[in-house]
C-alpha cells in the first residue's frame, strides 16, 4: 500500500512541470496569435491600411435633351468628341448608348442621337462597337442620352472611418503611439484619382526609341565643339560688375 501511494505521488510531481510547460507554451502561442491579429487588423503602413486597388468601372457622359430642340449644342459636341477620344485610349468594352423613347421628346432625342453617332463614327469609333438601346423616360424627369463604356479604374478608401479613439482613452492604439487609422487615406485616394493610366501603379511602361534626328544634330554639334542645345550669346548679359577683368 505504501509503494502504491509513493508511486501516485511521484506521478503527480512529474505531471506538474509538464502541465506548467504546456500552459506556458499555450500562452506564448496565444500571445503571438494576438499580436499577429492586431497587426493584421491595424497595420502601421498607410499603404496597407488603404491600398490602391484596380477595378473595372464605368465612364458615363449624359447629354441633356430639350423638348423643342433637336441636335447637340457646341459644348455637347465637345463632350461627345472627348468621350470618343478617351474610349480609344482606355476603354475595355464597347460603347453603350441609352436613348429615351416615347413622349414629346421622341423627335428631339432621335435628332440628337443621329448627331451623336455621326461624331463617334468621325472620331474613329467602329459602328459595330456601339450598342444602342432605348428606355422609357420616367414622368417629370429630364431626358438625357447616356453614353458609357467600361474601363480600368484605380480606387482607394473609403476614407473617414474612425474605428479607434484618438484621445487618451487608455486603449492599445493610444498607448503604443501608432498612426491613426484614417491617416494617409486622402493621399492614397487622390493619387488613385490623378493617375493617368492605372496600369502604371502595377508596372512601368515600355520604353520608346530615342528621337534619332535630334540625337544626330546634338552629336554633330558636340563633335564640332559647339553647344549641343544651340547658340547662346548672352554670357555677358547676367554680369553685375566688371571686377575680375
Amino acid at each position: 500500500m505504501t509503494k502504491l501511494r509513493t508511486s501516485i505521488v511521484g506521478h503527480r510531481h512529474r505531471a506538474v512541470p509538464r502541465l506548467l510547460a504546456v500552459c506556458g507554451l499555450a500562452a506564448m502561442l496565444a500571445g503571438c496569435y494576438e499580436s499577429r491579429l492586431a497587426q493584421n487588423e491595424y497595420p502601421d503602413d498607410y499603404r496597407q491600411r488603404h491600398p490602391i486597388t484596380l477595378k473595372e468601372g464605368e465612364r458615363t457622359v449624359e447629354i441633356f435633351i430639350g423638348r423643342n430642340r433637336g441636335g447637340l449644342t457646341a459644348s455637347q459636341r465637345a463632350d461627345v468628341l472627348s468621350f470618343a477620344q478617351q474610349w480609344r485610349h482606355d476603354a475595355t468594352s464597347g460603347i453603350i448608348v441609352d436613348v429615351p423613347h416615347g413622349g414629346p421628346i421622341n423627335h428631339a432625342a432621335t435628332d440628337s442621337m443621329r448627331e451623336t453617332l455621326s461624331i463617334l463614327t468621325a472620331s474613329g469609333v467602329p459602328r459595330r462597337a456601339v450598342y444602342v438601346r432605348k428606355y422609357r423616360l420616367p414622368a417629370a424627369s429630364v431626358a438625357t442620352i447616356k453614353i458609357s463604356y467600361a474601363q480600368i479604374m484605380a480606387d482607394a478608401g473609403p476614407c473617414g472611418r474612425w474605428p479607434y479613439d484618438m484621445g487618451p482613452a487608455g486603449g492599445k492604439v493610444y498607448n503604443s503611439n501608432k498612426p491613426y487609422w484614417n491617416f494617409g487615406c486622402a493621399n492614397q485616394r487622390n493619387l488613385a484619382a490623378m493617375v493617368d493610366n492605372p496600369a502604371d501603379l502595377v508596372q512601368p511602361r515600355g520604353e520608346q526609341p530615342a528621337y534619332e534626328a535630334r540625337r544626330s544634330v546634338a552629336l554633330e554639334k558636340y563633335r564640332k565643339g559647339e553647344i549641343p542645345s544651340g547658340k547662346y550669346d548672352g554670357f555677358e548679359k547676367g554680369k553685375i560688375s566688371d571686377v575680375g577683368k
